[in-house]
C-alpha cells in the first residue's frame, strides 16, 4: 500500500509537468495543437483534454461529486478553447494538490466502489490502487503529449521525478 507522502508528492509532480507540457504547447499555433499527430487521442489539445476529463472523473469517485459530462468518446474535445483549458487545467490541478494535503493514512485504506463506463459495470478495487492509476494514467498521457511536442520541434523541460522540487509534506 502506498502512503500520504506518496499521493502528495505525485499531486505536486502532475502539477509541474502539466505546467510543463501547456507551456511548450503554448509555443505552438492552435492548428498545430490540433493537427492529428498519430497518438492514441490524435492531437495535442486533444490528449490534454482526454487527460483532465479523465482525472475530473477520478477525483469525482474520490471526493463523492458529480462526473463530468461525457464519456472517453467525448472527453478529446469538451473545452475547444485552448485557452479554457489551459485556465481549467491549472485549477483542477490546484484542487489535486488540495485533496493530497487533507489525506490521512486511513482514507488510503478500504476499497473504492464506482461505475466504469469503459467496463460498463460496477468495480471494486483499493482506493490506494485507483490513486496510483490515477497517477500512473496521467503520466502515461503526457508521455504522448511530450512526444507529439517533440515532433512539432518544441523541447519539453526536464520530466524526472528525482527533479521536483517541494517543500516536505
Amino acid at each position: 500500500m502506498i502512503g500520504t507522502g506518496y499521493v502528495r508528492r505525485m499531486a505536486r509532480y502532475n502539477s509541474w509537468q502539466n505546467e510543463n507540457l501547456f507551456s511548450c504547447a503554448d509555443r505552438l499555433s492552435d492548428d498545430a495543437r490540433r493537427l492529428d499527430r498519430g497518438a492514441f487521442f490524435g492531437s495535442i489539445h486533444a490528449t490534454l483534454n482526454h487527460l483532465l476529463w479523465a482525472d475530473e472523473i477520478w477525483m469525482a469517485r474520490f471526493w463523492g461529486t458529480m462526473r463530468p459530462k461525457g464519456g472517453i468518446a467525448e472527453s478529446t474535445s469538451l473545452r475547444a478553447d485552448w485557452d479554457e483549458l489551459k485556465r481549467d487545467r491549472v485549477a483542477f490541478d490546484t484542487r489535486i494538490v488540495a485533496w493530497a494535503d487533507t489525506l490521512d493514512d486511513a482514507v488510503l485504506a478500504g476499497d473504492l466502489t464506482y461505475y466504469s463506463g469503459a467496463a460498463k459495470r460496477d468495480i471494486t478495487a483499493p482506493k490506494w490502487l485507483s490513486i496510483v492509476h490515477v497517477f500512473n494514467h496521467q503520466t502515461h498521457h503526457r508521455g504522448q503529449v511530450h512526444c507529439l511536442l517533440t515532433q512539432a520541434g518544441v523541447r519539453p523541460g526536464v520530466t524526472d521525478l528525482p527533479f521536483l522540487r517541494v517543500k516536505a509534506a
